[in-house]
């Protein structure tokens, strides 16, 4: 584990945020980004040394990682990062399909021209990052791009719900951005042509066969008894 919270950087936390906050933020996003992956066991006393805190925040903060799905405790072992299974892969990314698809449908209605260019340049980004084969800036434009368009739909209940799943999609889509990441960016730009066509049916049915296919690729990398656990 020291080696992979060496090569992200050692993310020390700041002090000015509450510290149970900012510990459990920085383990979440170790997780997400895969620097800490999954079924790997986590050492208290060296995410407290890379954090640069006690280990008594680090100890809170993997209680709340247990609680919110991240992290195993198994008594007499320790912690370590939770491997997602098939059923867990399936319900999450099939509620994101339901919240995307009837974001691009109101995004399709509510579109500026302005907002059509900004896809296009998010878009942009995407293809750059898959061509210089950049997993991080590839999952970042991929984020940027959704929420964009979650942006645009302009329902705050349905961007709380969205971000609500965000983070856990982002850790799915992770270890998938490049091998998908083709596939993927194909599809948002057929999305993008129906929302600025003002196309709300061929918008949502294009994010839901995206959202789908997506599902259904990260399904088909879990490692062998997943489903099973």
């Amino acid at each position: 584990m020291r080696e992979a919270l060496t090569a992200a950087a050692s993310r020390r936390v700041t002090r000015p945020a509450p510290l149970r906050q900012a510990v459990y933020d920085a383990l979440t996003e170790l997780i997400i980004s895969g620097s800490l992956k999954p079924g790997q066991h986590l050492v208290e006393a060296e995410l407290a040394e890379h954090l640069g805190v006690s280990r008594q925040p680090v100890r809170e903060a993997l209680q709340r990682l247990q609680t919110a799905g991240w992290v195993d405790l198994r008594p007499a072992q320790g912690a370590f990062v939770h491997s997602p299974t098939e059923e867990e892969a399936a319900q999450l990314l099939g509620v994101r399909a339901v919240l995307e698809t009837y974001s691009a449908q109101l995004a399709a209605q509510n579109a500026e021209p302005e907002d059509v260019e900004r896809l296009w340049e998010l878009q942009q980004d995407g293809v750059d990052a898959l061509a210089e084969g950049d997993v991080k800036r590839l999952v970042a434009a991929n984020t940027a791009l959704h929420d964009f368009i979650t942006s645009v739909a302009g329902n705050a209940v349905l961007a709380e719900l969205i971000g609500q799943v965000g983070q856990k999609v982002r850790w799915y889509y992770t270890p998938i951005a490049k091998p998908r990441g083709k596939e993927a960016w194909n599809e948002h730009g057929r999305l993008i042509t129906a929302i600025a066509k003002g196309d709300a049916d061929g918008a949502g049915e294009i994010m839901r066969r995206h959202a789908e296919r997506t599902t259904d690729f990260y399904r088909r990398q879990l490692p062998a008894g997943t489903s099973q656990d």
